[in-house]
């Protein structure tokens, strides 16, 4: 593998520095580095970040290769500068045996575009009647650290508890959807005024804040680690805030989308933004940029939920929900973060890849960007602005409600381990 010379990067979005890269380690970092026959990026102006990490992807490979393949999601997940993705479960089978996760696994390793670690199912078949083979998915290849029946909540307490004392055996953490099912029946947007204007069915907040109180109560009596799933409320906010001022060991994720669109979409009865949990009010997504600033939220996870042209082109009430975000999610941080103020680049770069690899024990992932460590790395062209065209998506779905809004970024390059996967923005 050939020497790579970053040259005059932003590294983390700090003073301009260069980084050689030798073999599949980061071999330097400083100014006026050289090296013989070394292929030379000239980053000047760029910000360099360490390889993004996503908490929460939808491959869905096996069973839903219309929508996504472990391929395609990867190439989309390098395109957007990641170099590692957490793989959720709810595939066709469902990933709840170690044969399963396995194979999402190996698929990874194979293509290449980035590490896949998949996220094993609490339940059997996502159910919520019986627990999955947490542990011989922990011991198999995969070697599995988060559970999650995301697209349903572990509604059961019992189940809940349980999940949480079988994983704080080996260090585990399950990743709680949060909603309240008799709360959220026939739901289709945020319950609230553009619900009652429109006659549509209301998801209301405290389906969600509900099942995350019970939540961090039970991680506290058990011990154990529990995720909250893309929080969207306001009132999440503070129940999370006051679980971590308390001592529970309670992460959460917020999605882009939720940084940035409102419920006040859902007017143009466009099903690309239908989504689940719904897109809320303004006043929620201002206390989300807050907590995720301050850091009563963690990180930002994509959910990204590809689905095929026919599920989102169709009445609203028909529709699937779900969007995509792997392409687009830096920059909406960027647009919504770093624009205003509330984080710099650094912030970012803890966000977006040092705590979800932590959150994940994802190894290699998540690293400073010096000496000795993994060269998995990110570029980003942070002075670029366009629009957002689909058509160009490595994902195989185009279901993203900013088709046509002008975004700020561009990421430019990605490394895994030294190697390539994006160059000037186009996948090797």
């Amino acid at each position: 593998m050939s020497k790579i010379l970053i040259r005059g990067a932003k590294v983390l979005g700090g003073e301009a520095q260069d980084v050689l890269i030798d073999g599949e380690i980061i071999a330097e970092v400083g100014q006026g580095l050289s090296a013989e026959d070394a292929v030379v990026v000239e980053a000047a102006g760029q910000v360099l970040l360490p390889g993004l990490v996503d908490l929460h992807t939808h491959l869905r490979e096996p069973g839903r290769e219309d929508s996504e393949t472990v391929l395609t999601g990867t190439r989309a997940a390098a395109s957007g500068g990641y170099t590692a993705v957490f793989a959720m479960a709810n595939t066709f089978p469902v990933a709840d045996t170690a044969g399963v996760v396995e194979q999402v696994y190996r698929l990874g390793q194979e293509h290449g575009y980035c590490d896949v670690q998949p996220i094993g199912a609490v339940t059997v078949g996502l159910e919520g009647k019986k627990l999955a083979e947490l542990g011989a998915m922990h011991e198999s290849a995969a070697g599995v650290t988060v559970f999650s029946d995301d697209g349903k909540c572990v509604d059961d307490a019992v189940i809940m508890r349980r999940a949480l004392e079988y994983v704080k055996a080996f260090g585990g953490v399950v990743a709680q959807h949060a909603q309240e099912p008799r709360l959220t029946e026939g739901a289709q947007m945020n319950e609230g005024i553009v619900s009652a204007e429109l006659g549509l069915g209301g998801w209301p907040a405290v389906a969600e804040e509900s099942i995350i109180a019970r939540d961090v109560l039970l991680a506290e009596h058990v011990g154990s680690r529990v995720h909250i799933c893309h929080l969207s409320t306001a009132g999440s906010v503070e129940i999370v805030r006051w679980a971590k001022s308390r001592g529970i060991d309670v992460t959460a994720e917020v999605t882009p989308h939720h940084l940035l669109l409102t419920d006040e979409m859902v007017r143009s009865y466009n099903p690309v933004y239908k989504v689940n949990p719904p897109l809320r009010t303004e006043r929620d997504v201002m206390a989300l940029r807050e907590a995720l600033a301050d850091g009563t939220i963690d990180i930002v996870a994509t959910d990204h939920a590809p689905h095929p042209h026919e599920d989102k082109d169709c009445e609203w009430a028909a529709a699937a929900m779900g969007m995509v975000g792997l392409e687009t999610a830096l920059s909406v941080v960027q647009e919504t973060m770093v624009k205003t103020g509330l984080l710099d680049w650094a912030g970012v770069a803890d966000r977006m890849s040092f705590k979800p690899a932590r959150i994940g024990q994802a190894r290699g992932h998540g690293r400073p960007v010096s000496a000795g460590e993994p060269a998995n790395l990110t570029l980003v062209d942070t002075e670029y602005r366009g629009q957002v065209d689909p058509a160009g998506f490595a994902s195989r779905s185009r279901n993203t409600p900013y088709e046509g809004r002008e975004l700020p970024g561009r990421v430019t390059h990605t490394w895994l381990r030294g190697k390539a996967t994006l160059v000037d923005g186009k996948l090797t």
